[in-house]
């Protein structure tokens, strides 16, 4: 098999494509790319059994076949390249050139043979989305997924459609996150995403609103289609946690903020914490001013900001992480904060309407 294909396409297609590769794999054929060539067109794979990513690009070759190569050498080499073009020549014995200009690499391919298959999508239950609002949703709610494994589901994000109104959720136990958009669509969906599989697929979603994500549900699999990329997932298996349940209904206290002031203030707190250093934040709302503070084993910190607020003084505690991730992730000039005493947890929304929600659980203070 020969074929020859631009350097650039390629490197950028393998610099997508890797992230689906195990370093290391029981099946060795994983740890590679799969490249399958057939009427001028080479599909490259990755695939990890939990997420595979693929693409097109165009190679110049009346041949056809399929075969695998180690995915960082390829990439690699490939890179290193001093021409454009790049040729590949794969004998039966799978020994191979790659080559372009005066320089040329041998090394050995591996078969197809082993290679997984990709699971097929589902091609009727179909969600169409424009590209930068499904990026939006994703980066807005990634934060409040669970890294622990001990309940794996909360490892990932719920995708909830009902009557057209699209729900992305995530929860950790201490902080949760809602985007929530409206989208034509007659049919309801719920579903649970791996969060390592949604972090790719930001990756790869555009900013141009004109560019549509096409995603395909099955029982067990998930496909989106993105410009000239395929992401498959293995969707999470389980119970998603009654994340309405954790939303308290009504609040006593109102305050409106500057969001930038406050993570400074907040960011300032940081200084002095650390993973081995822990202490909470402190936050006294009253008389429209907040004031902040946070003591620990390194040092004080005492700030203050103006803020409007409505309703009871309160003094509350956060983990000041916590906190500053769902501030930058409201990505808006201002925010609402809604509270009920010290106990509770703290809403975030927009000044006006509901496109997110986010709640963050206090810590108790000495």
């Amino acid at each position: 098999m020969k074929m020859s294909f631009s350097k650039s396409e390629m490197s950028e297609a393998l610099n997508n494509i890797s992230r689906a590769v195990p370093q290391r794999a029981t099946i060795p054929a994983l740890e590679g790319v799969k490249l399958c060539l057939i009427n001028g067109k080479l599909e490259i794979t990755g695939y990890d059994l939990e997420i595979g990513i693929q693409t097109v690009i165009d190679a110049k070759s009346d041949d056809y076949g399929e075969y695998v190569f180690n995915s960082r050498l390829f990439s690699d080499i490939i890179r290193k390249m001093p021409n454009e073009i790049v040729t590949v020549e794969i004998n039966t014995n799978l020994t191979s050139r790659i080559f372009s200009g005066n320089a040329e690499y041998n090394i050995m391919a591996m078969s197809a043979d082993e290679y997984p298959s990709i699971p097929e999508a589902n091609q009727e239950r179909k969600i169409t989305i424009p590209q930068p609002l499904l990026k939006n949703m994703i980066n807005q709610t990634i934060f409040a997924v669970a890294v622990s494994e001990t309940k794996p589901i909360l490892t990932g994000e719920l995708f909830e459609i009902e009557d057209g109104s699209f729900n992305l959720v995530a929860i950790d136990g201490y902080k949760l996150a809602i985007r929530n958009e409206m989208l034509k669509t007659d049919q309801n969906y719920n579903f649970v995403i791996k969060a390592r599989s949604l972090s790719e697929i930001a990756k790869l979603l555009g900013d141009d609103d004109s560019k549509m994500a096409e995603i395909f549900v099955s029982k067990k699999h998930i496909n989106f289609k993105i410009s000239n990329y395929t992401v498959i997932s293995r969707l999470l298996e389980g119970e998603f946690h009654n994340y309405r349940g954790a939303m308290p209904k009504e609040y006593e206290t109102e305050v409106i903020i500057d969001t930038k002031p406050f993570i400074d203030c907040l960011d300032r707190c940081t200084l002095l914490l650390n993973d081995k250093v822990k202490a909470p934040v402190r936050c006294a709302f009253a008389d429209n001013e907040i004031k902040i503070s946070c003591t620990s084993t390194i040092g004080k910190l005492s700030d203050e900001m103006n803020a409007e607020i409505n309703g009871p003084e309160v003094e509350i505690g956060f983990n000041c992480r916590y906190l500053l991730d769902a501030l930058r992730a409201a990505e808006s000039d201002k925010v609402r904060l809604s509270l009920n005493g010290s106990a509770s947890p703290m809403r975030i929304t927009p000044i006006d309407g509901d496109s997110f929600t986010f709640l963050v659980l206090p810590v108790r203070l000495r």
